[in-house]
This record gives C-alpha cells, sequence and structure tokens, in this order.
C-alpha cells in the first residue's frame, strides 16, 4: 500500500473498523467535555473547590480544547494525522489519570487543561483521518453520519454515564474510565489506521498566524466563561472580547499576506463550509445550554441524585443516536440545509416543551417529552451541519476544516453554556423551587430563540442556489 494520504484507488478493506476505532476517540472526547457536570458537587465536597472556582473544572478543558483546534487541524495537515492522533492519544491518557488521582483543585484543573490540549489534537485528527479513508459521496456521507452521531451521544451520554460513575464508584472514575479505552486506541491504531504522509509538503509553519488564532480563540472563550460571574458588559468582557476582536484582525492580515498560512483564506469561499459552521456554533450553544439547564432543573428541583437523573436521559441519548443515523440516510436524498431546518425545528420544539416545566413536576410530566423531542434535534441538526461543512474539502485541508467544525461546535457550547446561566440567573428573584423553576424556564426560553434564529439561517440557506459541492453529492447520490 503507497505510503500516502490520497484516497486509494481501491477501498481500504479496514475503513469501517477503522472507522469504529476513530468514532471511539471522538465519543471520548465528547464525553469528558460534559461528563463532569453531573459529578461537581462530589468535586466540590472532596477537593473543596469555591463556588466560583469549581466551574473550572469544566471551563479549563473547553478553553484548551476549543483554543486549540485550529492549530491543532492544521498541523494535522502538516506533519500526518495518524502520527499527530497517537500523540493525542498519549497525552489524553496521561491527563485522565492525572485527572482521576488530583489530590486537590489545582491539580484537577491543571489536568484538564492537557485533557483539553489532547482533546484539541485528537478530535480534529480523528476527523481528517476519516475524510482521507473514505472517499466523498454516500459512503462518506454515511461515515461521517455514524461519526456524529457518536459524538453526538457521547454528549447527551455523558449526564448517563457520569450519574452512574459519580455516584456508584466516585467522581475520579469519570476519568479513569478513559485509561482503557486510550490503550485499546494506542493498541488498535497502528493495526487499522494507514500510514499518513503530510498532506502538505514543502512548506514553512505559520508561527504569526498561529499564536493569533490561537490567542484569539483563547481569550473569546475566557470572555464567554467568565461573563456570567464579570458580567456582559464589564471591562473584562469588553476588554477580552476587544483584545479577541484586534487578534482576528491581525491574524486576517497575516494569513492574506502569509505565502504558507495556517489558514488559507480560500476555504472560507465554500458557502457549504461557511454556513455549516455558522450552524454549528448554534447547535454547540443548544446542546451544552440545554444539558447545563436540565441537569440543573433535575438536581435542584426536582431533587434526583446524580443517577436517577443519570438513567433518566437514557431516552435523550438513544432518540440522539437514533437520529443521527436516520439523518445521515436522510441527507443524501433531502440535502443538508433541509434536514438542518428539520434539526432547528426539533430543537425548537424540544426546548418549547421545557418551558412548561413545574416546581412540584416529575420525570415524565416535566422532562420525558422534552429529552425525546430535543434528542431528535441533536441527532439530525448534527449530521447535517458536520456534513455541510465538510462538503467538496480537498484533502490537503481535510484537517483544517475538521479543526474548524469542531471549534466551532464548542465555542458554541461555551456561549450557550454562558447565556443560560446568565438569563437564569437574571430571572430567578429567590431560593426556593418556584424561583428556581422560573429561572430554568427562563433559560429554556433562551434555548427556543437560539434555535427560532438556526430556522431562519438554515432558511435563508435554503433560499439560496444550491452550491456546487452539494448539487454534485447528491446528483452522485442518484
Amino acid at each position: 500500500m503507497t505510503d500516502t494520504q490520497s484516497a486509494p484507488a481501491q477501498p481500504d478493506p479496514r475503513r469501517w473498523k477503522a472507522l469504529a476505532l476513530l468514532c471511539a476517540a471522538f465519543f471520548m472526547v465528547a464525553l469528558d467535555g460534559q461528563i463532569v457536570i453531573l459529578a461537581l458537587p462530589s468535586i466540590q465536597d472532596d477537593l473543596g473547590f469555591t463556588a466560583s472556582g469549581l466551574q473550572w473544572v469544566l471551563s479549563a478543558y473547553l478553553l484548551s480544547f476549543g483554543g486549540l483546534l485550529l492549530l491543532g487541524g492544521r498541523i494535522a495537515d502538516l506533519f500526518g494525522p495518524r502520527r499527530l492522533f497517537l500523540a493525542g492519544v498519549v497525552l489524553f491518557l496521561v491527563s485522565s489519570a492525572l485527572c482521576g488521582l488530583a489530590w486537590d483543585g489545582n491539580v484537577l484543573v491543571i489536568a484538564r487543561v492537557i485533557q483539553g490540549v489532547s482533546a484539541a489534537i485528537m478530535s480534529p485528527t480523528a476527523l481528517a483521518l476519516l475524510m482521507t479513508t473514505f472517499d466523498e459521496g454516500p459512503e462518506r456521507n454515511r461515515a461521517l453520519a455514524i461519526w456524529t452521531g457518536t459524538g453526538a451521544f457521547g454528549a447527551t451520554a455523558a449526564l448517563l454515564i457520569g450519574g452512574v460513575l459519580t455516584d456508584l464508584l466516585g467522581w475520579s472514575w469519570i476519568f479513569y474510565i478513559n485509561i482503557p479505552v486510550a490503550l485499546a486506541m494506542l493498541l488498535l491504531t497502528p493495526v487499522l489506521l494507514r500510514e499518513s504522509a503530510p498532506a502538505v509538503k514543502g512548506v514553512g509553519f505559520d508561527i504569526g498566524g498561529a499564536v493569533t488564532s490561537t490567542a484569539a480563540l483563547v481569550l473569546a472563550i475566557f470572555a464567554i466563561v467568565e461573563a456570567p460571574t464579570a458580567g456582559w458588559g464589564s471591562g473584562q468582557t469588553l476588554g477580552l472580547l476587544g483584545g479577541a476582536a484586534v487578534l482576528l484582525v491581525l491574524f486576517v492580515i497575516i494569513e492574506s499576506k502569509s505565502r504558507a498560512p495556517l489558514v488559507p483564506l480560500r476555504i472560507f469561499r465554500s458557502s457549504s463550509l461557511t454556513g455549516g459552521n455558522l450552524m454549528m456554533i448554534l447547535v454547540g450553544m443548544l446542546l451544552v445550554g440545554f444539558n447545563v439547564v436540565v441537569s440543573l432543573y433535575a438536581q435542584q428541583v426536582l431533587l434526583f441524585t446524580p443517577v436517577i437523573f443519570g438513567l433518566g436521559t437514557l431516552a435523550y441519548a438513544v432518540m440522539d443516536l437514533v437520529s443521527a443515523n436516520v439523518g445521515g440516510a436522510l441527507v443524501t436524498k433531502l440535502g443538508y440545509k433541509v434536514m438542518a431546518l428539520i434539526g432547528m425545528l426539533l430543537f425548537g420544539a424540544g426546548a418549547l416543551i421545557m418551558t412548561f416545566i413545574s416546581p412540584d413536576g416529575s420525570y415524565f410530566g416535566d422532562l420525558f417529552l422534552g429529552l425525546i423531542v430535543f434528542g431528535a434535534g441533536v441527532g439530525t441538526c448534527f449530521v447535517a451541519v458536520t456534513i455541510a461543512a465538510l462538503t467538496g474539502i480537498p484533502d490537503e485541508d481535510a484537517g483544517l476544516a475538521s479543526g474548524i467544525n469542531n471549534a466551532a461546535f464548542w465555542i458554541g457550547g461555551a456561549l450557550g453554556s454562558a447565556v443560560v446561566s446568565t438569563v437564569a440567573v437574571a430571572y430567578t428573584t429567590g431560593t426556593g423551587p418556584a424561583a428556581l423553576t422560573d429561572g430554568f424556564q427562563a433559560a429554556f426560553w433562551a434555548c427556543l430563540i437560539v434555535a427560532a434564529i438556526g430556522v431562519v439561517i438554515a432558511l435563508v440557506l435554503l433560499a439560496m442556489r444550491k452550491s456546487d459541492a452539494e448539487t454534485q453529492q447528491v446528483a452522485d447520490v442518484h
């Protein structure tokens, strides 16, 4: 077999086994982004976190992951995704063990930063390997549907797995479960994944672009994460966002003049990539924001234990997985724009149902239907916007496009968590169940508004002429 990253003349017979390996990596990355949500009270009790410091168990991972995704994706193109994927898995293994062994809050936060760095390497490189293993067309769409469904399932199953492990074994085990999976990936990667030469050869490394893009993302995410505490109109928030904007402008200037840009600006000429990633930001906002609010309502108002609520999210996670597979089958027939519209409508319907939660509610009376409908939106929309963002991307830009797609989701996730937290606090007028419910209802209304924005964007995209890439994709199917 030729040592190349280009798609082979004959399909790789190991490709579906390779997909299972890559999906396992994406599942763990998505899982670790939110698995700590239900474990936070236990972590606070054991390690003595303050209320304001506790959020960094979640935010530290998000900050390093989201900030380095763009860089991680492009490095994969420059140095070869398989070897970089292996490096990410090793770092993921070490950082997960350190998280579980953490003896104080500072150690845990530092370990979560390292874990985020490993995720920023693993996620885009795994997706880049998928892109170069499957030829564009129906087979790649099927692979992407499985991939995105697995990631979305990981994000929704985080509540189930995190709750059960925290209650039965202790919070350390939400990190220890990564160790056997990482070891298996290290053993199977040389067997199942093709050797990968760099897709971009004979070019230097764009230091200026790397520094400015990473710094801009880190500042923007930090500003968003801290905004509920510092205030959206505070000098800190506005200053950080202003600094991120300046760095972004500087980044664009550097890239426009660089002979070997980190991010060739031509990539944004693709309407499907731009529209898909814009929608992915909204998907991230909705998924993470919804998960935060529904878990708080279940624990603080309904007084569910982590394990009971975790088990209650099983239907949510299964619906997500089913809808992702159905959406993947339909996207080549109806187009990603139609499927994105359907997904956003389901998001909105699920959020609307949740606005009727009550202080003396129950699982089946207040949560079940909303979880089912919202879960259907997760799988449907996630698949559609991922395929949109990666359609027509050449092999030499696969890692970069994957990094942009992942970064869009996690930036949206940070924004969604911050927005719903701010809205919930603003509309909570006391400490009892009724007052808390008022705040959570308002937060679900915020999710509904975000979904409505997504519906509008999907309708605008649907009204536009289909891109050449999408037209060719549908033609290939028929």
